[in-house]
């Protein structure tokens, strides 16, 4: 079978969500996602989105500092301006859509918080379910419009690419286990992040790099790879409580530091400024867990109880149904891979070196985080390049579609179930023992060697597809480690340690 459109979008998180409501004023729009709609790391985003909308206190200016600061000396400022310049016009268009964000309690307006690396309050929030209630808007208004078709469970597998111009994709609908093409005159790419390749992540199961590794391999270049922010606190569980029930990662949003949360090592002590970037915060703890030969630390949050649970809602009660109080129970937390700073090298106006493909959000490199990303920054780059893709992706509908038959359909599995878990397994404790927090040349190498022995083959379903997708980002992450030959941000090497401004203020690009 097979869907005509004039843009097809593949992901609905935050970037795909925004890029659908514009695109839908241009022409039809067929928006696909993998999951259920809202199934992305748009909805597990506690802290807020950063917008400096309080022109008192805060400025753009100052907005852009703190993300140039953050990002170590490899953001592209004319991205980054594009992001605090125009970030407060689309969260102002989020709040007249009804998105419904904390208010001041005693001044009026909206209540800010503070998070690290930010000189100034400038988190707006939703308690602490701020993805949730940014998803639920966008979702919403693409529902109520009626102008976008929406596939749930559809999982885009291959994109149509012909003489360096991009015709639409191949998907699965995983429900049914049949594949499907969707041919466009634009195609867009907000797919998400690549974490899920980590044995410790708080994304969710859908990160498995599939938009990076679809492009990838129709000869989109990809850059920055090397950089994956680890979040320095996720809850970590008692073992007797683990071994009850298997539970997901959960992360402890910054905005606790933010509002004075220390973190305390298993002897008590106080080892690190809280509101420093976050790769200095992980490695510090990563560092101290080492010295104390421990598994986690432990953050103390002294608010009174009542303002805790109004505050952290969500937090308070899964905490609670894990067995912590976190009004009066230190929280025991150890970093997790969290987001993606690389992916599909794009422009300023999400445009990808294929004519008529376009990405946006997480799986997307345009240098606007550089090598660390500043905290809340991640939901207003869906919002702002979401929105702009779909512009980018306007200038195109005048062009042919190029149709072709549809793919034969899907054949007999190549690998069982077992070996499927067992392979993820190897690359998700593959990445997190020698691709992770800390690197070195010797690391890096154990890591291509495991890896490289890895079997690539055509995928049948959706579990073998996200594992051939994990496996490429794998390679591509653990070759640009390897490639940086010094210490910058997120990427840090024991062999390097050092930022080398000469050789390696750059970023490092592969095609395939």
């Amino acid at each position: 079978m097979s869907q005509e459109c004039d843009i097809l979008i593949i992901g609905a998180g935050i970037a795909g969500l925004r890029a659908a409501l514009t695109a839908s004023q241009f022409g039809k729009v067929i928006l696909l996602t993998k999951g259920k709609i809202g199934e992305s790391a748009t909805e597990k985003a506690q802290g807020g989105i950063a917008a400096a909308i309080d022109e008192i206190r805060d400025s753009t200016q100052f907005h852009f500092e703190d993300t140039i600061k953050a990002g170590a000396g490899l953001c592209n400022e004319d991205a980054v301006r594009i992001l605090v310049n125009e970030g407060v016009d689309r969260v102002k268009e989020l709040i007249e859509m009804g998105a419904q964000f904390d208010k001041a309690e005693t001044e009026g307006g909206f209540a800010l918080a503070l998070e690290g690396a930010h000189k100034r309050r400038r988190i707006l929030h939703a308690g602490d379910a701020t993805g949730a209630e940014i998803e639920k808007t966008l979702g919403y208004n693409v529902i109520k419009e009626g102008l976008v078709e929406v596939y749930p469970l559809t999982l885009g597998i291959k994109l149509e690419v012909n003489d360096g111009q991009c015709f639409g994709a191949v998907a699965l609908d995983t429900k049914n286990n049949k594949i499907e093409t969707f041919f466009s005159k634009a195609t867009i790419l907000t797919t998400g992040g690549v974490c899920q390749n980590y044995l410790y992540t708080t994304n969710p199961e859908v990160a498995t790099g599939d938009g990076v590794a679809m492009a990838y391999n129709e000869g989109a270049e990809v850059t920055d790879m090397e950089f994956i922010q680890f979040h320095p606190t996720t809850l970590v569980h008692s073992k007797e409580f683990e071994d009850i029930v298997a539970l997901p990662q959960f992360l402890i949003s910054e905005a606790v530091r933010g509002e004075g949360a220390i973190l305390l090592n298993n002897r008590g002590e106080r080892f690190i400024e809280e509101l420093a970037p976050r790769d200095i915060v992980s490695r510090a703890i990563v560092e101290e867990m080492n010295k104390t030969n421990a598994d986690h630390v432990f953050l103390s949050l002294k608010l009174p109880p009542e303002k805790t649970k109004n505050r952290f809602p969500v937090i308070y009660k899964t905490c609670l149904e894990r067995g912590l109080d976190i009004t009066r129970d230190q929280i025991p937390v150890a970093p997790g891979a969290h987001y993606f700073m690389g992916g599909v090298k794009t422009d300023t106006n999400a445009k990808t070196n294929i004519k008529n493909l376009f990405a946006a959000g997480e799986c997307a490199s345009l240098g606007v985080h550089g090598a660390n990303r500043l905290a809340s920054n991640s939901l207003l780059d869906g919002l702002v390049f979401g929105h702009r893709a779909a512009l980018s992706a306007r200038e195109v509908l005048n062009g042919k579609v190029k149709f072709k038959s549809s793919p034969s359909p899907f054949t007999k599995n190549t690998l069982t179930p077992r070996e499927i878990k067992r392979y993820m397994l190897i690359i998700k404790t593959t990445m997190w023992n020698d691709v992770g927090i800390i690197r070195s040349e010797q690391s890096l190498k154990n890591a291509q060697n495991k890896l490289n022995k890895l079997p690539i083959f055509t995928p049948q379903d959706r579990a073998e597809a996200e594992l051939q997708n994990m496996l490429c980002t794998a390679r591509l992450i653990t070759q640009a480690a390897l490639d940086r030959k010094e210490s910058r941000g997120a990427h840090f090497r024991t062999d390097h340690t050092k930022i080398d401004d000469i050789k390696w203020k750059k970023h490092l690009i592969y095609k395939k």
